[in-house]
């Protein structure tokens, strides 16, 4: 789900006496550059190039690890950082800074209410139709694209195996599960339609979230999200024809077109915001995390509202296949990782992008493109199970100490 969710963090680095996980590096004043963003919250940074110290940069909601143009080292949200820093308290983040990150960071708390408003009072939120509900989406994935520079692209072209992998689960293993599970369960053709199209949508912002929390590679997170974005505009389409087109008709030219706008389209424009416009990029991207906050939720309860009734007659019966498809993506991505002989981190990077993805997404391509209402039924659903799976996940692997000498499969 395109989401604008969780924590903000300062330099973090690895604890490793594994006694206290948020412990924070200090960097001196002069060398501190914070940047406040819709997609990545507040971004924090130290310029040691004279020190030759990795410092992490993290950024949530979607947390976003950027290289500046000014080779300041970055890294994950949790890194080794060398004994010689500076002695100053980093810089106090401002109250509104606090309270973005005290309300993205209790997003599930925000579902679970947005899931109760839409099943007992619908008309709180089913206002947010169709073509609001494509205006909502496309302006979080513009501020996603307003975090992004052309570097964050070329970090594809340097970890080309690991980003293949979670690509490979994002858009094979993931569709797949849909598909069996649908026809194991023997699913409605709507239903099973509806479950195939939100298994083949791409990776959701929320996910950036969760590989933080549970201790995963932010950066890798990010980059991998970023990826299947773009390639939702064919994969997409493309999978929900071949797997869902014998249930019902499909229309694919439709999908890559609505794809294209609300997905794609606002990603570009803000990518070339940032490059060619950078200070007036900067002052936009200001405003936007707590404006994400609310549309995300938003984004989040509308669905539930506009599927109510459905959910009242037919939520048991739904509710167990969407389930299924998250927990049995977070099995596989995981699996496929250790299989694949990443690290600990790096697997749990790829588990949680193989299982959560984004189900508004969904939800609109189901309303804009087929005439049963039943098929974005679904999506609605996926939206609750990903984010309770998601956190629960993220907790529990918070808990789970990586191992101090684990493999680092990223590439800056």
């Amino acid at each position: 789900m395109a989401s604008s969710m969780a924590s903000m963090s300062r330099i973090l680095a690895k604890d490793t006496t594994g006694s206290h996980p948020w412990s924070s590096a200090l960097c001196g004043q002069s060398f501190f550059r914070t940047h406040l963003g819709f997609r990545d919250g507040l971004s924090v940074a130290c310029d040691l190039r004279s020190r030759g110290v990795v410092v992490a940069r993290s950024a949530l909601p979607s947390p976003v690890v950027r290289a500046s143009r000014s080779n300041i080292f970055v890294c994950k949200a949790e890194a080794h950082v060398s004994g010689n820093i500076p002695s100053s308290a980093p810089k106090e983040i401002s109250q509104y800074e606090r309270i973005v990150e005290l309300l993205t960071t209790l997003f599930p708390v925000w579902v679970i209410l947005g899931t109760i408003v839409g099943i007992y009072k619908p008309s709180a939120v089913t206002w947010l139709e169709t073509d609001l509900f494509t205006v909502g989406l496309g302006f979080l994935m513009l501020s996603m694209g307003l975090t992004l520079t052309f570097e964050d692209f070329r970090k594809c072209l340097r970890n080309p195996w690991t980003v293949g992998v979670g690509f490979l689960a994002q858009y094979f293993i993931k569709p797949l599960l849909g598909f069996a599970i649908a026809m194991t369960l023997k699913l409605s053709a709507p239903l099973a339609t509806g479950l195939i199209l939100v298994s083949c949508c791409p990776g959701g912002q929320a996910s950036n979230v969760a590989t933080y929390i549970s201790k995963g590679n932010v950066a890798l997170s990010v980059l991998m999200t970023t990826c299947s974005t773009i390639g939702a505009i064919i994969m997409t389409p493309l999978l929900t024809k071949l797997l869902a087109g014998q249930l019902v008709p499909v229309d694919a030219a439709g999908l890559a077109i609505s794809t294209f706008q609300v997905v794609l389209l606002p990603t570009i424009i803000g990518v070339l915001s940032h490059e060619y416009f950078p200070k007036f990029t900067e002052k936009i991207i200001t405003l936007t995390p707590l404006i994400g906050v609310i549309l995300t939720t938003l984004l989040c309860a509308s669905p539930i509202g506009q599927v109510a009734e459905v959910l009242k007659t037919q939520g048991a019966q739904l509710i167990l296949p969407v389930a299924l498809l998250h927990v049995a993506a977070f099995g596989l991505g995981y699996w496929l990782s250790k299989f694949s002989s990443f690290g600990e981190s790096t697997s749990r990077t790829i588990s949680i992008e193989c299982g959560m993805q984004s189900s508004a997404l969904g939800f609109l391509l189901a309303q804009k493109h087929f005439t049963n209402p039943l098929v974005a039924v679904p999506s609605a659903v996926s939206v609750v199970c990903m984010a309770l799976g998601g956190s629960a996940l993220a907790v529990f692997w918070r808990n789970v100490p990586i191992p101090i000498d684990d493999k680092d499969d990223f590439k800056e």
